[in-house]
């Protein structure tokens, strides 16, 4: 399964979240690859990589099948973290000038990074994309079984949700239904009464989207990504409680990766922190790039 992470705006947590899911998945002995598709590189270093033999600039620059397979690097997380260290195919600063090259291919532009994954064998495929709907952006969906929109409770982040739900759609119907729209996460969800509010028009304006629970504002989140290290394996006030969100959005996602229970970490649905029980699970399988 494929897990194109997206959002046009920047400055979300969209990369916060591509991580929670790998450290999710990982945690219960999933195989992951993390494709970074930013050309600022933050789901790479999130997941303790710097100076990567290989990127993914020469596998999009490659244009072949499988181009991707030979090119991944195991990621810097501890096996007393999760089960299964992540494989991630390295972003690198070069990405950004690939997007205009690619506007000079009048065949392949939108479909390199699929045919890059043929062959790779994983549970989960999570692509991080940049924050706009570029070339890079368009690749990830067309290489992706599943799209879900990072967002956060703000009035311009919320006011761009709809205008990336059309643009995917629009790649929805272009690829006869090979790609669907999983759902919104709503990140950094505080309990100020500004937040609250405009978690509640989103819920209002995309009720069958809005993926329940939201990803709570927590500082050990922001400590998990700046110290390269899986939520799951910090040891910190919060920590449990923001991994139980990130595998309740990864069953909402992913149906049948199977999450053990975590309710001792839940909060009460009365408190200001609610959140609903775990939604279907999936069937983990090989992932083929798709065209």
């Amino acid at each position: 399964m494929i897990v194109a992470v997206v959002n046009q705006k920047g400055g979300v947590g969209k990369t916060t979240v591509a991580l929670g899911l790998a450290a999710s998945a990982a945690h219960v002995g999933q195989r992951v690859v993390v494709v970074d598709l930013d050309p600022q590189g933050n789901a790479t270093t999130g997941l303790g990589v710097w100076d990567a033999p290989s990127d993914i600039d020469a596998v999009l620059a490659a244009d072949r099948p499988g181009a991707a397979v030979g090119s991944l690097v195991a990621a810097g997380w501890s096996q007393e973290d999760v089960a299964v260290v992540p494989l991630v195919l390295a972003s690198t600063p070069a990405l950004a000038q690939r997007e205009v090259q690619l506007t000079m291919d009048p065949i392949g532009a939108q479909d390199r990074l699929a045919v890059a994954l043929t062959g790779l064998e994983a549970d989960l495929v999570i692509v991080d994309c940049p924050p706009s709907l570029g070339l890079l952006t368009v690749n990830g969906l067309f290489a992706a079984d599943t799209a879900v929109v990072v967002t956060e409770p703000g009035a311009w982040a919320t006011d761009g949700v709809e205008q990336i739900i059309r643009n995917i759609r629009r790649i929805i119907d272009r690829r006869g239904g090979a790609l669907r729209l999983g759902g919104i996460v709503v990140n950094r969800l505080g309990r100020t009464r500004d937040a609250r509010y405009w978690y509640e028009q989103l819920l209002e304006a995309q009720p069958e989207l809005v993926i329940d629970p939201p990803v709570r504002l927590r500082a050990a989140v922001a400590e998990a990504s700046a110290s390269s290290r899986p939520i799951h394996g910090l040891d910190r006030d919060g920590a449990a409680e923001a991994a139980a969100e990130f595998d309740a959005v990864l069953s909402a996602l992913a149906p049948t990766v199977e999450i053990p229970a975590a309710d001792e970490h839940l909060p009460d649905e009365r408190a200001p922190d609610e959140r609903v029980g775990l939604g279907p699970v999936f069937d983990s399988a090989v992932v083929l790039g798709r065209l």
